[in-house]
């Protein structure tokens, strides 16, 4: 997992199937001193994450694997999770 913070969103109207009713982040990523990576990832959120909040991500086959067993969905990087305090 990782930690980062959202930084805008992706609207999309025409996107593959399994991406339907998802909403699309950009996240500015966390290194592990609280300084932000130079590179941004679009995330989907099924959490209510918004501009500004810190969140944990889940990348990779975790990432698909939060959705059904069933549902295949084109995705690398989900938000499991916002951020209210940390003990730094």
């Amino acid at each position: 997992m990782r930690i980062g913070t959202v930084v805008g969103n992706i609207w999309a109207t025409r996107k593959e199937e399994g991406l339907q009713g998802l909403k699309l982040l950009i996240i500015q990523p966390k290194k592990t001193d609280g300084q932000l990576v130079d590179e941004q990832i679009v995330a989907a959120d099924r959490i209510g994450a918004g501009v500004g909040d810190d969140v944990i991500l889940t990348m990779g086959s975790a990432a698909v694997r939060s959705f059904s067993k069933e549902v295949i969905c084109p995705i690398d990087a989900i938000v499991v999770g916002i951020i209210d305090g940390s003990d730094e």
